[in-house]
């Protein structure tokens, strides 16, 4: 794919969230995208604590169902769901059937009315599938630990002794049974499939089909993607790994729907193994979590140069923004607790995921403000609907008791708030979606005087889109934004606010205007704007 960089054309778009956003509603051409994903955002759900259709206290998916229509008015275009397969852990991350639904979360069917009903919005769903290991209560593996010479026992890992190396963070990786060792590099409980055997990948391209094709989902998240095949002591990002994802599992599900999408999770990666697996064909995305951190960093900060510089890199490194961009998921903090409980800094946290480059993952209850520290399930708490008991959740006893303060950080008191964290999760997403340039346009980063002010271009062939943000909590006066470097055509422009309370001052003539331009006379706390530049 081509580098999308068009600076002679001139549109800038503006956002600014510190109070009621003025939305532009002139209608923008349509712009194909590359790929449905460049245009969507994604909605990360854990389906035992979204919404209990039945009272039993767990989330089902009948009741994800019921609240697509708010996922479908928040602006979201696709979902991810995480383990929706039969486990014997709360979370589903040890799987016992890669061909069936847990039963706490409903029947086959249930999960396929889902599907259609989600079609139906133009909402896709990614699965999240757990390809690394299984659960040790799964068929496969109690019959390979049973029987030294079960067709199955080579489906697994095993040595006659304990080798002794460690994983990649100093946890033990060779764990004893009654018939050997064998290797599971998270827990015991989890044993690694083996990929050396051409009968696992057999099996796992089976089971993509199936879901693919059979159910008719859009596409994998791909659990611990790296951590795949081992090399000895070597247990991340091998060479076989490689190879196996780009000559087997990626041109195996391309085939059989050349419109899906994986997903790959690379915690603790750099920006070059991301790429690695991108621009060879092994995932269509990975998660950027590089860039996740900056973008809290900046908002808790209050300085724009970390993320600026982070930005750069990533669209240096990964051709055309096929990175997934997040603030939180379900295994780290949540984003409100980072932050201290500050909506203002969570706003802005916000406002730079979804005025940047990459496809934007959004943790559910992330839109509402939900806090949560570890340990896991406190991060995995029921969805905060109403003030309610239970919020809203369950009529039930809740698998688990809710935030205590979801009597007044809930959906329904902020739904139509103008001011609230949902609201602004609305108009921004909703902006998104509007603009193209804002989906899959290119980032050139910009100048202040003012280490608070973030500013950006978003520039592609339908306009040129300016980010700005004052990332403090004080008012910003005698500040500019240095154009020289932007390479805008010098020629007079009017500059539109697209979002934001305040209309926007245009450059005056060319050169001088264009270098040191300050589109308003101050900047409040927190303020965020974008601005569109429209040509004369």
């Amino acid at each position: 794919m081509t580098k999308r960089i068009f600076p002679t054309l001139l549109t800038l778009f503006l956002l600014a969230a510190c109070a009621t956003p003025k939305v532009d509603s002139t209608p923008q051409a349509e712009s194909t995208p590359q790929q449905w994903w460049d245009s969507t955002v994604f909605y990360e759900i854990f389906v035992r604590s979204f919404n209990d259709s039945n009272g039993d206290g767990v989330g089902d998916f009948n009741g994800v169902t019921q609240k697509l229509d708010y996922l479908d008015q928040l602006g979201v275009g696709a979902i991810w769901l995480m383990p929706i397969f039969p486990s014997p852990s709360y979370h589903g991350y040890d799987v016992t059937d890669y061909y069936a639904v847990n039963p706490q979360y409903g029947t086959m069917d249930d999960f396929k009315n889902l599907v259609a009903e989600a079609h139906k919005r133009d909402i896709r769903i990614i699965l999240d599938l757990v390809i690394n290991h299984t659960s040790d209560k799964h068929p496969w593996f109690k019959e390979a630990k049973k029987d030294p010479n079960s067709p199955y026992r080579n489906w697994y890992i095993w040595s006659e002794t304990d080798l002794k190396y460690n994983g990649p963070w100093g946890e033990r990786v060779w764990h004893s049974s009654t018939s050997g060792f064998y290797y599971g590099i998270f827990e015991a409980f989890m044993p690694d499939l083996n990929y050396a055997n051409p009968e696992v990948t057999a099996e796992m391209k089976k089971v993509a089909s199936f879901w693919l094709k059979d159910i008719g989902v859009d596409g994998f998240r791909l659990d611990a993607a790296k951590h795949l095949i081992e090399d000895g002591a070597k247990q991340e990002n091998t060479e076989a790994t490689h190879l196996w994802y780009q000559n087997e599992f990626y041109p195996a599900y391309k085939a059989m729907n050349p419109e899906a999408l994986t997903v790959g999770e690379l915690f603790g990666d750099g920006f070059s193994t991301i790429a690695n697996y991108i621009k060879n064909d092994q995932f269509d995305l990975a998660f950027n979590f590089q860039l996740a951190n900056s973008f809290i960093e900046s908002a808790d900060s209050g300085k724009a140069g970390y993320l600026a510089t982070t930005l750069v890199t990533s669209d240096k490194s990964i051709a055309d923004h096929q990175y997934a961009t997040f603030l939180t998921n379900h295994d780290q903090e949540r984003i409100m607790s980072q932050l201290g409980g500050d909506v203002d800094k969570a706003k802005l946290a916000a406002f730079l995921l979804l005025t940047s480059p990459g496809v934007p993952f959004i943790y559910y209850g992330e839109e509402i403000g939900m806090q949560g520290r570890k340990p896991d399930e406190n991060i995995r708490l029921p969805m905060q609907w109403t003030s309610d008991e239970n919020a809203g959740f369950t009529t039930g006893r809740p698998w688990r008791a809710p935030a205590g303060d979801y009597v007044y950080v809930n959906v329904e008191a902020q739904t139509a708030a103008p001011d609230s964290l949902l609201e602004h999760y609305r108009a921004l997403i909703q902006l998104r979606n509007k603009y193209s340039t804002l989906q899959t346009g290119d980032l050139i980063p910009l100048k202040s005087n003012k280490p608070a002010v973030y500013a950006a271009l978003r520039v592609d062939e339908n306009g040129t889109f300016l980010i700005l943000a004052n990332l403090s909590g004080e008012a910003i006066i005698e500040y500019n934004i240095a154009l020289d470097a932007a390479g805008l055509a010098e020629l007079p422009t009017s500059v539109e606010t697209v979002f934001g309370a305040d209309q926007a001052e245009s450059p005056e003539g060319s050169g001088e205007a264009f270098q040191k331009y300050q589109p308003f006379e101050n900047l409040n706390p927190y303020a965020m704007y974008v601005l569109k530049f429209n040509s004369k």
